[in-house]
């Protein structure tokens, strides 16, 4: 069980590394030793915040998540409108990419077909899929308010079609080494289909 007296610095190192790890080498293809010492940090110390690789594997899909709610935030803040924000947060991951040789991607794609033997990592998965998913929602809704994006379709239905097809779009990416199904799927959607 994790001691009460933890250093929140080191426990963000120990995410940032971990996120890093999972992100290239897989879950199963990181070992705790490894990530330990990158930051130069004995193995004992790691269970003062974390349990299991489990629930180390679970506490890096939550601050993915988070990450992903901050750049969200980040770019819908100071957008003139809600869709504008929302292709300002896709152009930032694209450029995310693009600077790491369109190797990574997105860690819940990469870690869902891994962990699916895992029922704790894979409702991580899902909850942090899904709340993505709702924040998109909210973002197309107010999109559909202000007339921006077509509204005969629910906000839900449209933000489902968004996340698969980038999902999808970053596998080829990864794949072609170039950006442009991530741009096809953009401009196929926000900027043809979802059109009013």
């Amino acid at each position: 069980m994790p001691r009460s007296r933890q250093n929140n610095n080191l426990r963000e190192q120990l995410l940032v590394e971990g996120y890093d790890a999972f992100l290239h080498n897989g879950y199963h293809g990181t070992g705790l030793k490894e990530v330990l010492d990158r930051l130069r940090i004995p193995k004992g110390s790691f269970y003062n915040y974390f349990e299991s690789k489990e629930a180390f594997g679970v506490a890096v899909i939550r601050y993915y998540s988070d990450c992903l709610d901050q750049k969200l935030t980040s770019a819908l803040k100071g957008s003139p409108d809600p869709l504008a924000g929302l292709r300002q947060f896709f152009q930032r991951l694209m450029t995310e990419f693009e600077r790491a040789n369109y190797t990574g991607g997105c860690l819940v794609a990469n870690l869902g077909a891994e962990l699916e033997g895992s029922e704790v990592c894979r409702e991580a998965l899902a909850t942090a899929l899904l709340g993505w998913r709702d924040d998109i929602c909210k973002v197309l809704r107010q999109a559909q308010a202000q007339g921006l994006v077509r509204a005969d379709m629910p906000a839900e239905t449209l933000s489902d079609m968004l996340i698969n097809t980038w999902e999808g779009a970053v596998i080829r990416m990864k794949l072609e080494r170039s950006l442009a199904p991530l741009q096809q799927c953009l401009q196929l959607l926000l900027d043809d289909y979802f059109q009013p």
